[in-house]
């Protein structure tokens, strides 16, 4: 990570294989890249322990590339969410290790190993139409270095079907709850477990689902204690929440 090359950059300087010049150069990007249309954070990795991640929907190709390219260039794990096949294609053509996750629409660039976290991220859904935010929610935490399991189509409709993964909930470290309709899932594996839930409304549903706010609206009056909510489809930002409380438990360890 970040942390660890600027712990070799001064090692450097200290036994002399670089002088003062040298290291001032390679600092000057350190706060940030300035690429005009967008201003790279190189400081984000030491800041926040993950460096900073693509959001390519609104941008156009050529400036997802460029992005990449960059970040890429300065040693940086790349990650882009909701980026479809042809940016991931152009992505390519300046990384070929790039992977490209379909489901979950996200492309990785992987220069460095992620330090890994022993503790489990569950992602739950409530149906199938679901996956495609569990996906990015499951990916990403896994990129960041987490063990995911998938348990997916178990909502209250049939809720032997989730009753029947009880043990797989309980041996969570955190649970990511992805649901739409009126997103009542949340609220039923709040009330089975003592760990955390990430809840995550789809858009999901028929008209009066209103693009996901009636199950944002329940997750958020939810009578089980101990579940967060983040926005509509945000497979990401629930992803990134697991992973933050997952890395403190290893801590804790």
């Amino acid at each position: 990570m970040l942390e660890e090359k600027l712990r070799e950059l001064l090692e450097k300087l200290r036994t002399g294989k670089l002088t003062t010049e040298d290291v001032m150069l390679k600092l000057k990007k350190l706060p940030y890249e300035n690429l005009d249309f967008a201003k790279i954070d190189n400081h984000r990795a030491l800041r926040r322990g993950i460096p900073e991640v693509i959001y390519c929907q609104g941008k156009t190709t050529s400036q997802v590339v460029e992005i990449a390219r960059h970040m890429a260039k300065n040693g940086s794990n790349v990650i882009g969410t909701r980026a479809d096949l042809k940016t991931f294609h152009d992505v390519q053509m300046i990384a070929p290790d790039a992977k490209y996750y379909e489901d979950a629409r996200i492309f990785a660039i992987i220069r460095e190993e992620v330090p890994q976290n022993t503790g489990t991220i569950a992602v739950v859904t409530a149906g199938t139409s679901d996956i495609p935010v569990a996906e990015e929610a499951a990916v990403t935490a896994e990129l960041f270095g987490n063990p995911v399991e998938r348990l997916y189509d178990v909502g209250v409709a049939g809720i032997h079907r989730l009753l029947m993964n009880v043990n797989a909930l309980q041996s969570a470290t955190v649970i990511v709850v992805v649901a739409g309709m009126e997103g009542a899932l949340a609220s039923v594996v709040g009330g089975l477990v003592d760990k955390p839930v990430v809840a995550v409304p789809t858009s999901v549903g028929y008209g009066a689902n209103f693009g996901g706010l009636s199950a944002l609206l329940a997750m958020l009056n939810s009578c089980a204690g101990g579940i967060s909510v983040v926005n509509i489809d945000n497979g990401f930002g629930a992803a990134y929440v697991a992973h933050q409380i997952n890395r403190l438990a290893n801590k804790e360890e």
